[in-house]
């Protein structure tokens, strides 16, 4: 999700890009084949948007008018296999975010900041003590 925050921003200025976030804001709600099928439709309504280039004039050279929605699709179009994975084995009882994880991350982040200036080898030994705690 906040790849494809960053490509559209939190209010994009074309439909495509619109639509494309809304879809992609009912991420953690959803199911695998109800997402892809909303993908599929979006893909096929703005085609053209994402297949759009530009000629760089006076040279032979050439962009895609619409890169960063043309992105954010092919982020979630590349990951898709891989977004739903918590909902295949649910036996295993993974969150449908990584919330929790990145939180405990700022923690021990914040301390190995604490010991600023430690070598490469010493900083390695803290973090593993840190995360065996755990």
């Amino acid at each position: 999700m906040k790849t494809v925050t960053k490509y559209l921003t939190r209010r994009p200025e074309t439909d495509a890009g619109k639509a494309l976030r809304s879809i992609m804001l009912t991420l953690p709600h959803t199911t695998e084949p109800l997402f892809t099928e909303a993908l599929m439709q979006w893909e096929n309504l703005y085609r053209s948007v994402i297949t759009e280039k530009t000629l760089v004039t006076g040279t032979k050279h050439w962009y895609y008018t619409h890169k960063n929605v043309r992105s954010a699709y092919r982020s979630l179009a590349t990951n898709l296999p891989h977004l739903f994975t918590y909902q295949k084995y649910p036996e295993l009882n993974i969150p449908n975010t990584t919330n929790t994880i990145d939180g405990y991350f700022a923690g021990v982040k914040k301390k190995v900041a604490a010991h600023h200036g430690l070598r490469k080898d010493r900083r390695f030994k803290v973090i593993s003590e840190l995360l065996k705690g755990s």
